[in-house]
């Protein structure tokens, strides 16, 4: 089983549905106070900030198989006869072809076809045992042809064209590689001294750390801590936007940085809108962290009430994250349902994403909140809440279990009697789906209604439905893969919008059968994957085969 990528350090999870805030008992690690001191010094500079805390990534050297047809390092993706050219330089049968080609066809080659050209000597001269010879013109030719475009080539062209013609043997002192070399260093400007940085303080450092793109795309979870210990009142919402934004990109869930967050927005309150709130707010939803803060709620019903009406999508992306957490104010559903915020939504640029979430609220009002008894989203006006994967599914999709699962369930059920990626109304989606008898025997799909009917005969609050397999003769069972990026950083807590689904699922009457990624990671090949997903099935009384016993 392959492990995703750009995880490490992760510890196994212990899933807990619902759990949504720290409690006392929750550990709190302390953060370095030698970090804080650098970053709250009045000496401190943001030269000597980016010198202690953003260390430049190695960046690897990749010389593998050719990807110059994916993307040309001259330029984006060529067409026509360039791609044409290309074909006919990777599979040029001579060095005297290869060399006829490039200089037969002046106004199609490209910077990227001289790294093709070389490369392509490089395996005519290494793929046979006994290679032909090649003429030494032939080779002047090629690094005449070289000498004379590489003034176009870019930095990347120039540094493979050098690594290809020093592998092939070309001579460090001669004209192919000395002109490559003289047009790199020239590439290479001087670097100019350092300019004078003024002196930074306060917030001020803070904000040029978290604003720096190295820092955001490689977190320092200790620097992330020691923000924690400065006061929330001294720094700027500016500030406090950035860290908030920084621990939902990275699923840093962080409480006392959180706490420090819903500290500054119960203090700041009269000074914020909308538009900032819902900036700070997105953490809490996406990390399902409810904060201790006991004024976090009534200071958020307040600035909805006073705010909902001039920043529409604000509004909405304020309660999906509310939403997340189970803490749905009645008063700020009754006007986002009310028919003039929908009719003044409808012609406004972002009207099909808030109809969307709307739709999201709409169901939670219908499966979370029975003492509701305000307006709801009109029929007409709803429409699928997840019309398809997450966008974080489909960047990962290669890192993902889905696969071996979908092989080991199609070996050991039948592919009749699963289906895989069936989003269910409202429009949630579902990994696999299974169709239960009363008794335990799992049914072929096709000859089943594989949803059930929604909004559901019966919901009880803060309990999944039925019980599978002795109530309703046909009970859905759905298998709910948890990955390791459908976690906070730390691996225990799943993230807000994952917990929402499974917890919805259940409320509609869906059986969810879990399937943690760490026992997904501990097992050996697929034989290992269907014995799991055996006893994973059999725990939860379920029979499959010919005669309905275990196949």
């Amino acid at each position: 089983m392959r492990r995703p990528r750009g995880e490490p350090g992760s510890r196994a999870p212990r899933p807990t549905e619902g759990a949504t805030c720290a409690g006392p008992g929750e550990s709190w690690s302390p953060s370095p106070n030698s970090m804080l001191r650098v970053l709250l010094s009045a000496q401190a500079s943001a030269a000597r900030l980016s010198g202690l805390l953003l260390l430049p990534p190695v960046q690897p050297c990749y010389l593998g198989p050719s990807k110059w047809g994916d993307r040309p390092p001259g330029g984006g993706p060529h067409a026509g006869p360039v791609q044409g050219l290309q074909r006919l330089l990777e599979q040029a049968r001579s060095p005297g072809e290869l060399l006829r080609w490039l200089g037969q066809n002046p106004t199609k080659v490209r910077p990227h076809h001289y790294p093709v050209a070389l490369r392509r000597l490089g395996q005519l001269l290494g793929s046979r045992p006994q290679p032909p010879p090649v003429e030494q013109a032939t080779l002047q030719d090629l690094s005449q042809l070289i000498i004379r475009n590489c003034p176009s080539f870019d930095i990347h062209t120039i540094h493979v064209c050098l690594h290809l013609a020093v592998l092939l043997g070309f001579p460090s002192d001669g004209p192919l590689v000395c002109a490559l070399e003289q047009e790199r260093r020239f590439r290479l400007p001087p670097k100019p001294p350092p300019p004078l940085q003024p002196v930074l303080r306060g917030g001020q450092r803070l904000e040029a750390a978290l604003s720096c793109p190295r820092f955001l795309r490689y977190p320092r979870q200790h620097l992330i801590r020691s923000l924690a210990e400065a006061r929330p009142e001294e720094l700027t919402p500016h500030v406090m936007v950035l860290l908030a934004q920084h621990l939902a990109r990275h699923r840093l869930r962080e409480p006392q940085l959180l706490e420090a967050i819903a500290h500054f927005l119960v203090v700041q309150e009269a000074q914020l809108n909308s538009k900032v709130v819902q900036k700070l707010v997105l953490p809490f939803g996406r990390l399902n962290y409810l904060p201790l803060e006991q004024q976090f709620m009534p200071c958020l019903e307040r600035i909805l009430a006073r705010e909902a009406g001039l920043a529409p999508l604000a509004t909405v992306n304020i309660l999906m994250s509310l939403c997340q957490l189970r803490c749905l104010p009645f008063r700020a559903l009754h006007f986002v349902f009310s028919p003039g915020f929908i009719n003044h939504i409808s012609g406004t640029p972002h009207a099909l994403i808030v109809r969307r979430y709307l739709s999201l609220l709409d169901t939670a009002v219908e499966l979370e909140l029975p003492g509701y008894r305000g307006p709801r989203l009109p029929r007409r006006q709803q429409v699928p809440i997840f019309p398809q994967p997450l966008i974080t599914d489909r960047a990962r999709c290669k890192y993902s279990h889905k696969d071996i699962v979908a092989e080991g369930l199609r070996q050991l059920l039948g592919e009749e009697k699963y289906r895989q990626d069936l989003t269910v109304p409202p429009g949630y989606c579902t990994d696999f789906l299974l169709c239960v008898s009363s008794s335990g025997a799992v049914l072929p799909v096709r000859t089943q209604d594989p949803f059930l009917p929604y909004p559901p005969r019966s919901c009880l609050q803060g309990q999944a439905a039925p019980q599978p397999t002795t109530r309703d003769p046909a009970q859905r069972v759905v298998l709910m893969l948890r990955e390791r990026w459908h976690f906070c950083r730390d691996g225990r807590v799943l993230l807000g919008s994952r917990a929402l689904r499974e917890r919805h699922l259940g409320l509609m009457g869906y059986q969810l059968l879990p399937l943690p990624f760490e026992e997904l990671e501990s097992q050996r090949g697929l034989p290992q994957l269907k014995s799991y997903l055996r006893q994973k099935l059999q725990a939860l009384g379920l029979r499959w085969g010919p005669e309905g016993g275990c196949g």
